[in-house]
């Protein structure tokens, strides 16, 4: 699906064309009419039509051919040119799914050009579907932890309606991923899921990039609104979009309509929204950062994703699908991590969350050894040198304070990560550190230790930092 067909009754043209896009690089087929046509798509479909209203000596005209071909063939672009061109003829097929329009005698630049965006965004869209059909792929969802199962059983609520979702969380917990599950499992399933990353395109630019662009010789540049049009738009980190931005935005919203750059018509859409962002929003308002009224309208439905940190029990699970993914994309080698190994994974801190624990695993299977297992010493900020003496390291907190003091400190830092570890389960927690249940919830009070609800597990905190109506022993 790499050439392009091109479609016209007139000899002449149907050379020329070929020429001039042989001498581009682009490999090329003819038809003279609809039949040879609808042979040629039949048996080897292109990657690209050029193809004429107006044919001579056949059973179909270039408005069917093109209906036909994009109820069969959605996924094929289709340029049409016409000699009799007028503005009702070019409405009548860019309504039936034409990619653009050109009327003879067209200029060779502005069909270039054309020619480039339309197998540039056939090739997207080609991703996308290759990208759902991979099965295991960005879509897959991983987990088991009492934070990850509220996010899913919400994200399951969401995919059936068509309200406008704001994911919120820190970087790196996984708020595309779940963007993605929700248009994986609409009904939108099927249209394009387009990513505005509003943090990485130029401030000048961005009303371009989004609107499109409509230059003076009638060629048009689509831009990201139009190419998710049936789909879903995804505006990650959306406190980065200019207020100016921001106020056309909301106007789509409102109308689900928007002009080009340099453009006077109106384009409708029908457009999906998700949004997310790390900032806190409420805070962005109030700095004169960010449209109050544009955050009601995003903010339909608020779903906070779960740090890594969250939901520990989930770490060995990741890990292990990571491992898979990384095994069958790179061909790295298939490993499996010793209990040491879980155990550190599991009490590490992950301030970049679950796309920080992809790259440590994805570092130790390229540096790592042959070996089955991947041990704890394979892992960043872990000592060989340490574990080869037998030397134990104090951190200078401990060091600076008198035995008793030491020994609280410590204890309170480690029950608190173990049961963080094990998601607030005392039980497995008591059963891992050898103490029985009763014993642990003693210790557990001396040492003003208290787990409380968030986001769906028990955590394990100080006393003096929960609200005695949140906290239980």
């Amino acid at each position: 699906m790499s050439d392009i067909l091109i479609v016209d009754d007139e000899k002449d043209i149907r050379v020329l064309i070929a020429d001039i896009l042989r001498d581009e690089g682009y490999a090329t087929r003819l038809a003279a009419n609809s039949q040879e046509c609808m042979a040629e798509v039949t048996s080897n479909p292109p990657g690209l039509m050029i193809l004429d209203i107006w044919l001579k000596d056949s059973a179909m005209d270039g408005i069917d051919i093109l209906k036909t071909v994009k109820r069969d063939r959605p996924e094929i672009p289709i340029v049409i040119i016409s000699g009799h061109g007028n503005i009702e003829i070019a409405v009548a097929a860019i309504k039936q799914g034409a990619y653009d329009f050109i009327a003879k005698p067209f200029n060779i630049d502005q069909l270039l050009v054309v020619i480039r965006r339309a197998m540039e965004t056939a090739k997207l869209r080609r991703e996308n579907v290759s990208l759902r059909q991979q099965g295991s792929g960005m879509n897959d969802m991983v987990g088991s932890a009492p934070a990850f199962k509220a996010l899913k059983s919400n994200l399951d609520k969401v995919t059936r309606s068509n309200g406008r979702v704001m994911l919120t969380g820190h970087g790196g917990c996984g708020k595309e991923l779940a963007a993605r599950y929700i248009h994986a499992h609409s009904d939108r399933a099927e249209a394009p899921f387009v990513t505005v990353n509003s943090a990485a395109i130029h401030p000048e630019h961005m009303e371009e990039v989004l609107f499109g662009r409509e230059r003076s010789d009638r060629s048009i540049e689509p831009g990201l609104l139009e190419q998710a049009n049936g789909g879903v738009i995804y505006f990650d980190e959306v406190a980065e979009m200019p207020l100016g931005t921001q106020a056309k935005i909301l106007r789509v919203l409102v109308d689900q309509k928007f002009q080009r750059v340099g453009g006077a018509s109106l384009v409708q859409v029908d457009l999906r929204v998700i949004s997310s962002t790390t900032r806190d929003l409420q805070a962005e308002i109030a700095a004169g950062r960010f449209r109050e009224e544009l955050f009601h309208r995003l903010n339909v439905v608020p779903m906070p994703v779960p740090s890594l940190g969250e939901r520990r029990e989930d770490i060995p699970l990741l890990a292990d699908h990571f491992i898979e993914e990384l095994n069958q994309s790179q061909g790295l080698p298939m490993r499996r991590l010793s209990e040491d190994a879980v155990a550190l994974l599991q009490t590490m801190e992950w301030p970049g969350n679950v796309r920080q624990l992809k790259n440590v695993i994805e570092r130790v299977l390229i540096l790592g050894g042959e070996a089955e297992e991947i041990t704890a010493s394979e892992l960043p900020g872990t000592s060989e040198a340490s574990e080869e003496t037998g030397q134990a390291l104090v951190t200078g907190a401990l060091a600076a304070l008198p035995l008793r003091e030491a020994r609280e400190l410590f204890e309170r830092e480690y029950l608190m990560t173990q049961i963080n570890r094990f998601g607030g389960n005392i039980s497995r927690t008591a059963n891992f550190v050898g103490m029985e249940r009763s014993a642990l919830h003693r210790k557990l009070k001396s040492l003003g230790v208290v787990t409380s609800a968030k986001s769906g597990a028990r955590v394990a905190q100080i006393a003096d930092e929960v609200g005695a109506d949140d906290a239980t022993d």
